[in-house]
């Protein structure tokens, strides 16, 4: 991590947007689901997405990355967003969802590695043990929470979302540097957008097939998916990952269990388990550990005067 780079509080408040606003998108998802394939989601839910950048870009008066760029960009857009999106859609509807929690769990360290090997982030073993020690807790929130765990073939649609993810975390980083964080996540919506066509092409048709009574509630539920975990999610995100190291950042992901449970807590009066507490505490301190700071060194003392003599030696 360079000097610049520091987990402060406006990278803490971007991270919580982007949580709360992905903890949101999986009922959102289900609910659409029951209506539109999982490619007319992912289609929708980009589209409406690339549109909110696109507003923003005009208002803003904000460049597109250069040219140069936008080859990397368009492949990384693919990979991250068209790939991962339809991945999880597809996964949402073959796989348990306590197994696509878990398995949705490992994309800290997967982008812990990556960040190692692709922009050399130094992974102390604080770090790893603290994303160890979140991940136990993660699995105990999942496993104690009444979800339900079955690894089935279906399941690799998930790792390939969480390779997918990583893949994007830390491809952009790089760009953040000579970019604005706008520019760069519009261009990735925009060419992801592209991607999710030829599995959502019949989305106009969907649509105007559904009965009205049931067609404005789905689309309030896509309108929700393309605004909040995606422009805004991904925009705050993006901001996150210019301010510290993507490994840091996305250690934060973890919460995301914990968060969903507390929201079915407070909203919907599910009572959890002492044992779900218990591991969204331990998530808790595995997050806390990865990211806390080493102490100063102690300065050390100077060493004593040399004192010469006449001839110059001491």
């Amino acid at each position: 991590m360079t000097s610049h780079e520091r987990l402060d509080g406006r990278a803490l408040l971007y991270i919580a947007i982007a949580l709360l606003t992905w903890s949101s998108a999986y009922a959102a998802i289900a609910y659409a689901l029951a209506a539109f394939s999982p490619g007319e989601v992912a289609l929708a839910r980009l589209a409406i997405g690339a549109l909110c950048f696109a507003v923003l870009l005009a208002v803003k008066r904000v460049a597109l990355p250069p040219r140069r760029d936008w080859p990397r960009l368009a492949l990384l857009g693919v990979i991250g967003l068209s790939v991962y999106h339809l991945c999880l859609n597809y996964a949402e509807t073959r796989t348990a969802s306590g197994t696509a929690a878990i398995l949705i769990s490992l994309v800290p360290a997967t982008t812990a590695a990556l960040s190692a090997l692709w922009l050399g982030e130094r992974l102390s073993p604080r770090m790893l043990a603290g994303l160890l020690v979140a991940l136990a807790g993660v699995v105990l929130v999942v496993l104690t929470s009444g979800k339900q765990v079955r690894f089935q073939p279906m399941a690799a649609l998930v790792l390939l979302s969480v390779l997918a993810s990583a893949i994007f975390f830390v491809g952009q980083k790089p760009f953040f540097a000579r970019s604005s964080v706008i520019g760069v996540t519009a261009f990735t919506f925009f060419v992801g957008t592209l991607g999710t066509l030829p599995f959502g092409w019949q989305l106009p048709q969907t649509l105007a097939a559904t009965p009205l009574p049931q067609l404005w509630p789905r689309i309030a539920a896509l309108l929700w998916l393309g605004i909040a975990p995606s422009f805004i999610g991904y925009l705050a995100w993006n901001a996150a990952l210019q301010r510290a190291s993507a490994s840091q950042v996305s250690s934060f992901i973890y919460f995301s269990p914990p968060i969903a449970v507390l929201i079915g807590w407070v909203w919907l009066h599910e009572q959890p388990t002492l044992l779900t507490l218990l591991g969204g505490a331990i998530t808790v301190g595995g997050v806390a550990l990865a990211n806390a700071r080493r102490g100063r060194p102690a300065p050390q003392p100077a060493p004593p005067a040399v004192v010469l003599g006449q001839g110059g030696e001491p």
